[in-house]
């Protein structure tokens, strides 16, 4: 009888067990046996402090819905580059001030009037990026769509937590390498934030913390083999409410950035190996701030 027992552990509980961790490892070792090899590194930092400036519009319905439409301008007031490429070239380079990207976007946003502690929301981004110049399109334009769930929670009446959840898709137009980046590049953003009511004073100061992974990198650009922390961000600001339906926030933001770009050459083998080339960049930003907001 006793045996006919530890026949029944063994085969229900001990092998599943096994099986799962065999599994378990099989995967992370083939993950970290994929982890590339790359015949070049270069590792380049970057400096940058910004300008943003905007302006945002929220139509309210008693049902719960929300339309939003924002437009923000950023602009470069200093910008400083510097290390070495995978090439082996240096690079020193300071830029001027500059008109750098523009943010047009529509959303709608809806909680249900007895659940408002949930938000879904889901929209569309137009970005003008011109980091490589305004001669073509295909190279500026850039595509964007989102879609989130937000989670507020009060603590008395002066403190306001949230956590947001966001799924980005941004979409290039331009003619890309899908072995050194995405057409769709798919990215997750965690926020946690606080808002805090003075009372008598039309005044709300917030700050909020926010982190970005990837999702869908592709194997030559993965670290380690694996999807990667590509942004870090913090933000403190104040609202100042002008009147019933307008205010203006006032902000400051640091991001931290973290790049991969690659070059592959499938022409050329190292071996039995390709030759792929990665380039790090690192990236701290300091932005200032201000946007208009007015509901209806």
């Amino acid at each position: 009888m006793s045996d006919r027992f530890a026949d029944i552990v063994q085969t229900v509980m001990i092998r599943p067990i096994v099986a799962s961790l065999c599994s378990v490892f099989c995967v992370l070792y083939s993950q970290m046996a994929f982890a590339w090899d790359y015949s070049a590194t270069g590792a380049t930092t970057e400096q940058t402090v910004q300008l943003r400036t905007g302006a945002e519009f929220t139509k309210k319905w008693d049902c719960g819905v929300r339309l939003n439409i924002a437009e923000e301008l950023r602009f470069n007031l200093y910008d400083v580059e510097s290390g070495t490429t995978a090439k082996g070239e240096a690079i020193d380079t300071a830029y001027g001030a500059s008109f750098y990207k523009s943010y047009t976007t529509l959303s709608l946003a809806y909680a249900h009037p007895e659940f408002t502690y949930l938000k879904l929301d889901a929209g569309y981004t137009l970005r003008l990026a011109g980091d490589k110049g305004w001669s073509d399109a295909n190279t500026f334009l850039r595509h964007r769509v989102f879609f989130g769930l937000t989670g507020t929670y009060r603590i008395g009446q002066l403190v306001k937590l949230s956590l947001r959840e966001r799924f980005l898709c941004n979409i290039r137009t331009d003619s890309v390498n899908t072995d050194e980046k995405n057409r769709y590049q798919w990215l997750l953003r965690s926020r946690l934030g606080a808002e805090f009511t003075v009372p008598g004073k039309p005044v709300k100061p917030y700050l909020w913390g926010e982190l970005e992974n990837t999702l869908n990198a592709p194997e030559f650009q993965q670290k380690n083999g694996r999807q990667f922390v590509s942004s870090v961000r913090a933000q403190v600001g104040v609202k100042w409410r002008l009147t019933k339906m307008s205010s203006l926030d006032f902000f400051y933001r640091f991001q931290y950035g973290y790049r991969r770009d690659v070059n592959v050459n499938k022409s050329y083998y190292e071996g039995k190996r390709l030759k792929v080339r990665l380039d790090e960049k690192t990236s701290y930003l300091h932005a200032f701030g201000v946007i208009y907001h007015l509901d209806w």
